[in-house]
Parts: C-alpha cells; sequence; structure tokens
C-alpha cells in the first residue's frame, strides 16, 4: 500500500539521529552497564508539591474533556510567567497550552507556514526542526553560524538568505545541541530583519529559564515583535516534567485564535489533572528552577573538569541547558564513528552532532542530566577510550 508524502517529509536524519539512544536503551534493558547521555531527560523527579496537586485532582475526578485551548487558571499562569520574563503585557488570550514544546513547534508550522515558503533556521538546530517544517509543505533553509567555532548567529550569513520566498525564521535560545544564548545584540539584529522583511518568528524557548550568568533575551519583547512571534515553551526541561507533556505556545490572539482551532481536531486539551499540576509548578516556579539551574550548573563544570584531560577532544562551555559540545576530531575519528564505538567499548552513549547540522560534524553532544559521580565515571570511559584512539591515531601516522 502507499502512503501519504508526508511520510517521507518527517523522516530523514533527524529521525535517524535516535537510533544509537534506541541501541543504548535496549542493551541497558538487557542488563549491560550502560550511561545514557544522549537524551535531555533530566534525573530529577518532578517536584513533590507539583505531583501532589495532580493526583489531589484525579482524586477530586478531574479526568474530563479540557478547554481546547487551556484551561483559564493555567492560561492565565503562564500568561503571568511569560509577562515576567517578556516585560510587556501578556494575557490569557495570547496563549494556547500544548502537548510540550515539540507539539508548540507542529502548531506554529502549521498556523504560520504555507507550501512552497522558505524557513530560516540557524545551524545547528534540534532534530526535529526540519520534519516540522517539512510537514507544512515549507522549505528549511539552514543558516551556518560564524565561522570561528563558536556557533554564535551570523546575521550577515541569515540577511543573505532571505529572499521573496522566505516566510519566517525559526530560533533557539538557548540553543540545543550548543548551548549558545544569543546575545542582546544579536536579538535586536535578527528583530530588525523580521521587521524589515515582514518575517514570523518562531522561537523555541524552552530553555530560557536554565542560563547560566548569561542573560536570556526573548525576542518578542523587543519592539515590533509581539504581532510577529510565536513563542514555544514548556514545563519539561526546567521543572523536571518531560513525561507531562505540557507546554504552550504565545503570540498575537488572532494566532492563538486559530490555534484553539487547530487544538479542537488535533488535540483536545491536555487533561485537567496535569493543568492543575502545571499551575503550581508556575507558582512555585522561582524555587523550582532556581534549585535546578544550580543542579545543571554544577553538573556542567563537573563534566567540563573531568573531560578537561581526554586527548584529541575538547569542549565548549555551554551558557545555559543540559547540553554539552565536544568536538572531537582530534581523536581521528567521524562523529558517527566515534557516537558507536564509544557505546560499543564503554557503554556510554552520546548522539552525533551532525544530525543536529552540518557546522556540528566533527562534535558529539552529551547531556548533563546524571549526577556528578555518573557524570564523572562517563568521563572517566570517554578519557580512557580518546586515549586509546589518539594513540592508535599517532601509530599509523
Amino acid at each position: 500500500m502507499d502512503y501519504s508524502p508526508l511520510v517521507e517529509r518527517i523522516a530523514g536524519e533527524g529521525a535517524e539521529a535516535w537510533a544509537i539512544h534506541a541501541e543504548a536503551l535496549a542493551a541497558r534493558a538487557r542488563g549491560e552497564d550502560i550511561i545514557v547521555l544522549s537524551v535531555g531527560d533530566p534525573d530529577l523527579d518532578t517536584p513533590q508539591v507539583v505531583t501532589d496537586a495532580a493526583i489531589a485532582a484525579l482524586r477530586q475526578g478531574d479526568t474530563h474533556y479540557t478547554d481546547a485551548q487551556g484551561t483559564d487558571a493555567l492560561r492565565r499562569a503562564i500568561a503571568a510567567h511569560c509577562q515576567a520574563r517578556f516585560g510587556r503585557p501578556v494575557a490569557a488570550e495570547n496563549i494556547c497550552v500544548t502537548a510540550g514544546a515539540q507539539n508548540g513547534l507542529f502548531f506554529a508550522s502549521m498556523l504560520v507556514l504555507r507550501p512552497g515558503d522558505e524557513v530560516l533556521i540557524p545551524d545547528p538546530c534540534y532534530v526535529t526542526y526540519e520534519a516540522t517544517v517539512r510537514a507544512a509543505g515549507a522549505i528549511p533553509v539552514a543558516v551556518p553560524p560564524r565561522a570561528d567555532g563558536s556557533f554564535r548567529p551570523d546575521i550577515a550569513a541569515i540577511a543573505a538568505r532571505i529572499t521573496p520566498r522566505t516566510r519566517a525564521m525559526l530560533l533557539t535560545s538557548p540553543n540545543n545541541p550548543t548551548g549558545v544564548v544569543t546575545s542582546r545584540a544579536e536579538a535586536e539584529a535578527i528583530a530588525e530583519l523580521a521587521r524589515a522583511h515582514d518575517l514570523w518568528v518562531v522561537s523555541d524557548e524552552v530553555y530560557a529559564e536554565l542560563t547560566y550568568a548569561v542573560p536570556h533575551v526573548p525576542i518578542a519583547a523587543l519592539p515590533g515583535m509581539a504581532d510577529r512571534t510565536i513563542t514555544v515553551s514548556s514545563l519539561s526541561k526546567s521543572h523536571a516534567m518531560t513525561g507531562w507533556r505540557c507546554g504552550w505556545i504565545v503570540g498575537p490572539k488572532a494566532a492563538i485564535d486559530h490555534a484553539a482551532n487547530l487544538s479542537l481536531c488535533m488535540l483536545y486539551g491536555l487533561p485537567g489533572f496535569v493543568q492543575q499540576a502545571a499551575v503550581v509548578a508556575l507558582q512555585q516556579s522561582d524555587a523550582i528552577v532556581a534549585e535546578a539551574r544550580a543542579t545543571y550548573a554544577a553538573r556542567r563544570d563537573c563534566l567540563l573538569a573531568a573531560l578537561a584531560q581526554a586527548p584529541g577532544v575538547s569542549a565548549l562551555t555551554p551558557e545555559a541547558g543540559m547540553f554539552l559540545m565536544l568536538d572531537i576530531r582530534g581523536t581521528g575519528l567521524t562523529a558517527r564513528e566515534f557516537a558507536w564505538s564509544l557505546l560499543r567499548e564503554t557503554g556510554v552513549s552520546v548522539l552525533d552532532a551532525t544530525a543536529f547540522g552540518p557546522s556540528a560534524a566533527g562534535h558529539v553532544r552529551l547531556s548533563f542530566t546524571l549526577s556528578q559521580e555518573v557524570l564523572a565515571e562517563a568521563a572517566r570511559r570517554i578519557t580512557a577510550f580518546c586515549r586509546s584512539r589518539v594513540a592508535v591515531a599517532e601509530a599509523t601516522s
């Protein structure tokens, strides 16, 4: 039987990138000693006060349909949370609740993109972006970062790729996989391009709460950007709620009205008990996020220190998030060879960062979502692996 062309548009390298992660999970299920650094699923438990709220809601019978756009209580809580971050008025009418940030990105693509539109996406980017854009019939246009190895956005390169077919920019700050946070000057330059060329901006800000010393700049907060920006976020990373699938999009009222219609035929609202728990998570957000941020900052520093003596590799210090990019070109291996050999020989799973874009070739992505003790052991195995590979490379050169 034939399938829709959609199945081809949602496949590709992004989907294939998870093969090594699936293999790592299968090996762990067989009882093998596996350290999984290939996914950003925090090992932290959801805060007890949040879980208790969900349990109480279940016991009170909150198991029925909810408003497709999200409950009024949750949308008001999200609006207050965003208003504090954006520094401008945000109302419940500007919010649509989604099943996590990935669902929010899909909503945004369906809402603003048309077949044949071009979407500028700074490289490297999260692996699902290409498929999400193509699902709407639009064309992703990768924009390389600055050539200095910093993975920072190249404003001139973005401007050079704008054509009459350009409809939107899909941005990520803080970035996954690099941990780079777009500076205010960079954000203002990007906003100027959007205004000058009448472009939409879809801004993935799921890691915005987890920045280390470098402040996050919401692009929707910049002059003239609120009416042309769809901001996507969730509680998954910052509040250790990945499995709850609670996210949202923020945008102009007209866009959110359309999002509510889309939700009617696609999602039909999140469970009420999840939304009640999400309200509590947002009410307790400052304390929850501060603890998570401190935990990840300590883990980041632990991993950086432990990898400092590994030969043939160098780490990019992330400014935010829970991922670290490791340049492995000095080992003589490709990123794919490094990742698969590392898993099979040491039991440590990392992702070949090439799947995030051409600029990430020669790098692997590590998550630091496990304890410092586990991260130190993973780094020990990686260091030993690197020493063996560098020794082989030197012996054959």
